[in-house]
């Protein structure tokens, strides 16, 4: 039975990607498209509403796979910093202090820095073209 998990490794890795970077950028598309509506969004120009920016951009491109260690390093380090700014202040535990979310994206995209984007992502077919042309 480990074996067969054991083959599921990339296609779970390409998943974990998906999700976690469909969820960051739903944050993105609410601070900046105002989608779907929230009771407030950020004034434009503000802290809050350039982190809408890079979690809108960046998320967008760990979803689809491309360029996602460079779009992953940065959104790991956007979560650290949200994490002290907006929520380590208000208490020492993450499930008091409303930074379970910020603590999960920094290590998840962190952990994609190291493991990539997994088979089902543009960077894998655009390894895959420039192998066969070589």
């Amino acid at each position: 039975m480990l074996s067969s998990i054991h083959l599921l490794q990339p296609h779970l890795l390409s998943l974990l990607r998906i999700v976690s970077s469909l969820v960051l950028f739903s944050y993105g598309t609410q601070k900046i498209l105002h989608f779907p509506i929230a009771a407030s969004v950020p004034p434009v120009g503000s802290l809050s509403w350039v982190a809408g920016l890079i979690e809108l951009t960046l998320g967008f491109l760990v979803l689809v796979g491309f360029q996602t260690r460079i779009a992953a390093f940065v959104l790991s380090g956007l979560m650290a910093v949200a994490y002290f700014i907006g929520h380590a202040s208000k208490g020492i535990y993450p499930a008091q202090n409303g930074g379970v979310a910020a603590i999960l994206f920094c290590f998840v995209f962190l952990y994609l820095v190291a493991a990539g984007a997994g088979p089902l992502s543009v960077d894998n077919l655009l390894k895959r073209g420039r192998t066969a042309a070589a």
